[in-house]
């Protein structure tokens, strides 16, 4: 396994909007990031990974860009841009951002010429075809809900959007494209950005017959029509041979439809595309056919099959991200963990479990403090465009949204997106304004400021953890295998290499477990519990990671 310091690295993910706000309008700002570096780098954090911070109209929030090369005016300057980036590498961190090349926003200059007319230069920049029937080319539905098609009257042609109708699909066929692409990749890297998080990359290169959706359920659509398309990895080892191979960054694709039987294609070492990408397939498996407001229930056997397939099939050749929740989904303690009476031992669980996986572990803000999903009674409360169109669709249909609204307290995409809790105070520390979305209410619980006094908090743990890994590079480079992987309520594993063994063993349940593995020699290290003994009788969502030892 060659060694690489993307791979040894903990990346540290940042929703600006949501992070921190210095200058009291609601908003998370580029300045606001920089007075919490010190924080950021107190969690023994090596990446941080910015969400989109460019020029943008923000339908949604900050994924349809206008201006790829400047940054927008609700989080600062391009000079304050410039003072984050070198703060990050004055701690030793480094900076990764996203980039938003599935489509731009219909606000681009590109756009704009786009539609101007037919024969305008910039019109194959974007995906125009012709109506059939009086209706759209297709029946393909947007992720959002609606056509992924919208007509534009002055041309008298519809274009392709996969998202918002704001958010029109660039024309990676068109070689102008790909060029203008490899250049701003390169503004950034020739800036001293330290990589890319590659948004919706799998769905770059579209399959050029247009065919009807191929499947009732979404997600199949997604994997079998939208993604993995005939030109994607022609289009990204053209990006890496003309940009990124020429820079020490790293990058990680964002991969709705990349399964296990695609995956090795994006990332094998020998394949000069990728370094990692986020799969979906444990954040997926509790959406039902209706998509991800029609939540199903999930068994922890099926939640370890993800993990140990995805370690099988890229052992050796390639490299895998591990994480449990991100910006686009619930807090992960509300939805792997618990978030009721055990949720400080739920959240070192899930710590212990991303901190002792192989493959380069991402953490999201307010994880660190076991941050939970928030229950807003009114719609009017919500403002991500996935959920305000999910509100729609019910009206459309005649149904009462607030009937419906429990799906959307379960897997609804702000509940990762409520401020940071700093404190106890004022709008829990974020902002002496009212923000731009509403606190979740257990702030006065759940804060930065009451855990780093305590000792024995979620946020101390999180910290003991990151360090646990970073002085034994098994976890990170070691051989993996699950342990009893048929057991219902234990998820159990070991990490081992030519110096160290470790057994690491997590009780995914409210109940006590006695769980005996035929292991020996057995040394306890690490434990989420104030007390714990060397035995495997596992109290409630308790952790413990073990040496081995001959």
């Amino acid at each position: 396994m060659k060694k690489a310091w993307w791979k040894e690295s903990v990346v540290y993910q940042i929703y600006p909007r949501s992070y921190n706000d210095s200058n009291n309008d609601g908003i998370g700002d580029i300045p606001g990031i920089i007075e919490k570096l010190d924080y950021i780098a107190s969690l023994g954090i090596d990446v941080i990974w910015l969400c989109p911070v460019y020029k943008s109209p923000n339908d949604d929030n900050g994924y349809d860009i206008s201006d790829y090369r400047n940054i927008m005016e609700a989080f600062g300057s391009m000079a304050d841009f410039d003072r984050l980036l070198d703060g990050v590498h004055e701690r030793g961190m480094k900076l990764i951002m996203d980039l938003v090349v599935n489509h731009s926003s219909d606000e681009h200059a590109w756009f704009e010429a786009s539609k101007a007319s037919k024969e305008n230069p910039y019109r194959d920049y974007y995906i125009w075809k012709p109506g059939k029937n009086g209706g759209p080319p297709n029946d393909w539905e947007a992720f959002f809900g609606g056509s992924a098609w919208q007509y534009d009257e002055k041309t008298k042609e519809y274009y392709l959007h996969l998202f918002t109708t704001k958010q029109p699909d660039l024309n990676w066929e068109n070689p102008k494209v790909q060029t203008e692409v490899n250049d701003i990749v390169k503004y950034w890297f020739d800036k001293g950005v330290d990589g890319f998080r590659m948004d919706v990359i799998s769905l770059i290169s579209k399959r050029p017959e247009y065919h009807n959706m191929v499947s009732p359920v979404f997600e199949e659509t997604i994997a079998k029509q939208y993604a993995n398309g005939p030109r994607v990895h022609e289009f990204l080892r053209n990006l890496n041979k003309e940009v990124l191979s020429k820079y020490d960054i790293m990058t990680v694709g964002e991969g709705p439809g990349i399964t296990l039987d695609h995956g090795l294609d994006y990332v094998g070492e020998d394949r000069d595309e990728l370094n990692m990408v986020f799969h979906f397939d444990h954040m997926f498996m509790d959406m039902g056919e209706g998509g991800k407001f029609d939540p199903i229930p999930f068994s922890l056997v099926e939640f370890k099959n993800v993990f140990n397939q995805w370690d099988e099939k890229l052992a050796g050749k390639g490299w895998g991200s591990i994480f449990l929740g991100n910006h686009d989904f619930p807090r992960m303690v509300s939805r792997f963990a618990t978030d009721k009476t055990y949720r400080i031992h739920a959240a070192k669980l899930l710590a212990s479990m991303l901190l002792s996986m192989r493959g380069t572990p991402y953490i999201y803000q307010g994880d660190e403090l076991g941050m939970t999903n928030v229950a807003f009674n009114d719609p009017s409360d919500y403002r991500d465009i996935e959920t305000l169109n999910y509100f729609k669709s019910l009206e459309s249909e005649a149904k009462n949204p607030k009937d419906y609204i429990h799906n959307v307290h379960k897997m609804g995409r702000d509940n990762a997106r409520t401020p940071m809790h700093w404190t106890d105070g004022k709008n829990a520390g974020f902002s002496d304004e009212t923000p731009w979305i509403n606190l979740n209410p257990n702030f006065s619980d759940i804060n930065v400021e009451d855990q780093e006094r305590n000792t024995q908090s979620v946020l101390n743990f999180y910290r003991k953890m990151v360090q646990f890994r970073k002085d034994n590079p098994t976890l990170v480079y070691g051989d993996y295998e699950s342990i009893e992987n048929n057991h219902e309520q234990i998820y159990s594993y070991r990490r081992w290499d030519e110096t160290n063994e470790f057994l690491i063993v997590l009780n995914f349940s409210d109940q006590e477990v006695d769980f005996s593995p035929i292991i020996t020699g057995l040394e306890l290290l690490v434990y989420n519990y104030s007390d714990a003994t060397e035995d495997l009788l596992m109290r409630p969502w308790e952790a413990k990671i073990f040496r081995v030892n001959d």
